[in-house]
């Protein structure tokens, strides 16, 4: 089974208009809402991929009740803390003239430390019959930069296997805590090392720093240039193809629901970082956030390239 933690869930609004005019009055041709955070994404689309998924985390009022109901239309399995407050949501508006996208992420509720350790309990119970745990996106306000790293140490001493993908404090000190993989892109991983990262070259040894900290797989998303991956079997680089692309908005949180599937299937380096590749890209070929067709996949998969740059 794979655990998904979501601590700071919402729901997902895309939004298409003709264009972005601010201050004036806009029509929306056409408006989507669902089940959203980046665990959730996780969620649903390691479901499409045939995991058991289990969903966990925070949520609250009204809002809280539609994403629960939405991921049981999915048939994926809720166990969520209810705290005060609504949950809150996220719009995505993307402009038909230009295709440019715009992004309004809403804070969301404040916890407290009580709903934190109940939060606490339950995952322990919840790591019981999990193999791959994920733990997604940012943390509620005023619950403690350090919650990830609770987290990732408790999974640890169950042996189980844990992806990481947030950003900033978070990040820091989720690393400290040695977690399975970690997905930042070129600007995270230069602010993790404190310093600007111009050449492959630079990205691929702070990387290798990372690995040889504790990560076992450490992969820098590349954009469209595809990703690197460092870890025990050596230096990857991973390409994708050119495709007709729809809407990147859950594409990082594809390639991490595909790692954590491989992960649990046993893939090993190459065959992981390709098939986690290929999702992302299906992922790109639709509208709706966390959702690809499977049909679409072997196809992909075909065209994704992976190359061993180096050993460590």
């Amino acid at each position: 089974m794979i655990l998904t933690v979501t601590l700071n869930v919402a729901i997902d609004k895309a939004y298409r208009v003709d264009a972005l005019r601010p201050g004036e009055v806009m029509r929306v041709r056409e408006c989507s809402y669902t089940a959203g955070g980046k665990g959730l994404n996780v969620s649903k689309v390691a479901k499409i991929a045939g995991a058991d998924v289990v969903a966990t985390g925070f949520v609250g009022g009204h809002a809280g009740a539609f994403v629960e109901e939405q991921l049981d239309e999915k048939g994926i399995r809720s166990d969520f803390v209810h705290v005060r407050g609504e949950t809150r949501s996220c719009i995505n508006v993307m402009e038909e003239e230009t295709g440019r996208q715009s992004e309004f992420l809403e804070p969301g509720f404040a916890v407290c430390e009580q709903d934190v350790e109940r939060l606490l309990s339950r995952y322990d119970t919840l790591l019981e019959g999990a193999q791959v745990v994920t733990i997604s996106g940012s943390i509620p306000r005023c619950c403690d930069e350090t919650i990830y790293a609770r987290l990732i140490l408790r999974a640890a001493a169950k042996g189980k296997r844990v992806i990481l993908d947030t950003s900033g404090r978070p990040l820091e000190h989720g690393i400290k805590a040695n977690p399975t993989l970690i997905k930042p892109n070129r600007d995270e991983i230069g602010a993790l090392t404190g310093r600007d990262l111009l050449s492959r070259e630079e990205v691929i040894a702070s990387a290798v720093g990372l690995h040889k900290s504790g990560v076992a797989f450490v992969v820098i998303s590349l954009g469209r240039d595809g990703a690197l991956m460092v870890c025990g079997e050596g230096v990857f680089h991973g390409e994708t193809p050119d495709i007709p692309v729809v809407n990147t908005v859950g594409c990082g949180d594809s390639m991490v629901a595909a790692f954590a599937v491989g992960l649990e299937r046993g893939y090993e380096a190459q065959e992981l970082l390709r098939f986690a590749l290929a999702v992302s890209t299906a992922n790109a070929m639709t509208m709706e956030t966390g959702f690809y067709r499977t049909e679409d996949l072997p196809a992909l998969y075909d065209r994704c390239s992976v190359t061993r740059i180096s050993g460590l």
